[in-house]
This record gives C-alpha cells, structure tokens and sequence, in this order.
C-alpha cells in the first residue's frame, strides 16, 4: 500500500527538523517490513505560518524524497488545514493518516493502524490512553470538552482528536460532505464504514507551545456541538417553560403583596427576578444567533481554503 502522512503546520519552525528526522525513520522501517510502498509520502500543510515554517518545508522537500508540501494563501485554522491536506493526499495515496507535526501523538500506533487497514478496516481511530503529557489545564479542558459533547447528544469517539487512518474510498466519502463549519471529529463517525480503535500514549512536546489554547478548544467545542446538535435550542425550549412556571408563582406572590399592602418589600426579589430572566432571554438569544450564523456561513458556501502552491514528487515509474 501506499501511505500518505497528512501533517498540518502552523508556527511550527521549532519542532519541524526534529518530527522529519522521526518519520523519516519510521516510513523507512515500515519500507524494510514490506508494510508499505516506497513511494508513500508525508505532506505538509503550511497553516498561514507567520515564521519560516514553509521555507523548512521546502527545505525538507528538497533534501527528502518523502516529504511534500502545501503552502495555504492564509490561516484557515486546524480543521480545513487538515481537510486541505486530506483531499489533495486521497489521490496519491491508498490510505491517509493525520497526525499534528509536533508528534505527541504515538508513533509507534502507525503500523498498528496499518496492520486493522490490511485487515479490512477503512477507518482506524487513535484512542488517548493517557494525557500524563500534557499540563494540567489542557487535561482538564480536554475532559470538560468531551463531557460537553456527550451532553449534547454529538456522536463522537471519547478520547480522539485527529489521529486517525482512513482509506482512499473513506476519504472519497468524506469528500461529499461540503459543509463550511467544518468538525472532522462529528462528521468521520457518520461515514459508516468498517472501523477500528488502536491505543495513543501522548508523549511531551518537543519544543514549543501546543497551538490548541483552551479558547480554542472552547470555539471548537462550539463548532462541533452547533453543527451536530440541535440540543441547545430544546434547552431554551426546557429552560422558557421553566420560567414560565417561575412567572406564575412570581405573579402569586405579587397578588399576595398587594392585598397584604407588602408591595415595598417585595420590590428587591422582583428586580432580581426581571434581570435573571432578561439574562436568560440574552442567553437564548445569542444561542439562536449563534445557529442563524452558522447558516449565513453555509449559504455563501465559499471554499474552505484556498493552496497557494504544492510540492510533490512523482512516484518512480515501475517496469
């Protein structure tokens, strides 16, 4: 088979030689045992760096017959940079794995990944084990991100990002699913073929600071549960009849006050009352705006990015 290793790149100048040298190592290795071809590839996509980011992945190509490039004419985040480097890899290769550049990932799950592919198996999840890696508030938000997508109903695969196989005719699948608000996580579950779990020990960063800051994870929480969930609004929905409720005992007690002359002192809890639901109907507001956005995006349907420029090396014709 041919692999494609799909790498998306944003400022990461300090981790770039050293995560090259180790997949250098690691496709030579699997060359060695016969489990892939020697023309699979790692492809980088340049995320709209703001350092010398691509002039190493240019470097790279140059020096290294494994290594390919993508250049993005601007930042267009993780998720589409991901995508971007996915779709130009699904015809180059005969499976696709994503993996962030700085490696903390477990490399030693590749060939695991290979093995369930051989197998049958399209679609090949890296599982977190252990997150003794990583610092504490990323730990943390990690475990309150995947509870908040459990509550809302979003079928995903607990303890997974973006580490993952997928074949050729899984990547064409993926292809069909044209939506702007992109969330890999919520939409690779939906493509129903054969599937398999292999376990990921996340290893210490190198170098550098992890690109996932918590409000990004927080914007991302809210990407894949407003694209996957209609939850928030029955909440609203729950949360009005609540208040309605709330209201009726309100207007009791009100009457109560009047004919008992009481009126004055009941003035502080009906001020409270008026700005905790005038809070709540804010809330519901921006809840519903937020949906009403996400359908302004997708009417526009504008590209989701947009490859400046591509470096690849052509497979070596064989008699």
């Amino acid at each position: 088979m041919r692999l494609g290793i799909v790498s998306p790149c944003y400022n990461e100048h300090e981790v770039l030689y050293s995560s090259a040298e180790k997949l250098t190592r690691l496709l030579d290795e699997l060359v060695a045992k016969g489990k892939i071809d020697a023309d699979s590839f790692v492809l980088l996509v340049n995320d709209g760096s703001r350092d010398n980011t691509w002039e190493i992945i240019c470097d790279l190509h140059r020096r290294n017959p494994y290594f390919s490039g993508i250049n993005l004419a601007h930042n267009v985040g993780h998720q589409n940079a991901i995508m971007a480097g996915m779709m130009t890899a699904r015809s180059l290769a005969d499976a696709v794995i994503t993996i962030d550049a700085d490696l903390q990932d477990d490399l030693g799950a590749i060939e695991q990944m290979i093995d369930r592919y051989l197998e049958g198996h399209d679609i090949v999840y890296g599982v977190k084990v252990s997150r003794r890696a990583d610092p504490f508030l990323k730990r943390t938000s990690a475990r309150m991100f995947y509870a908040l997508q459990s509550s809302m109903g979003l079928k995903t695969i607990p303890n997974h990002a973006d580490f993952r196989l997928m074949s050729r005719r899984a990547l064409d699948e993926l292809a069909r699913y044209g939506e702007r608000n992109l969330y890999l996580r919520g939409i690779v579950p939906l493509l129903g073929y054969r599937t398999a779990t292999v376990d990921d020990v996340i290893s210490e960063r190198e170098a550098g600071s992890s690109k996932y800051t918590l409000s990004k994870m927080l914007n991302l929480a809210v990407d894949g549960i407003t694209s996957f969930s209609v939850r928030p609004i029955r909440l609203i929905i729950g949360a009005g009849l609540f208040f309605l409720v709330v209201s009726m005992l309100m207007t009791c007690y009100i009457l109560y006050s009047y004919f008992v002359h009481s009126v004055v002192p009941g003035w502080t809890s009906m001020m409270l009352s008026l700005w905790f639901i005038g809070s709540i109907v804010l809330l519901a507001i921006g809840v519903i705006g937020e949906y009403i956005g996400k359908i302004y995006v997708e009417v526009k349907n504008r590209p989701r990015y947009n490859i400046e420029s591509f470096m690849h090396h052509e497979p070596e014709k064989k008699e």
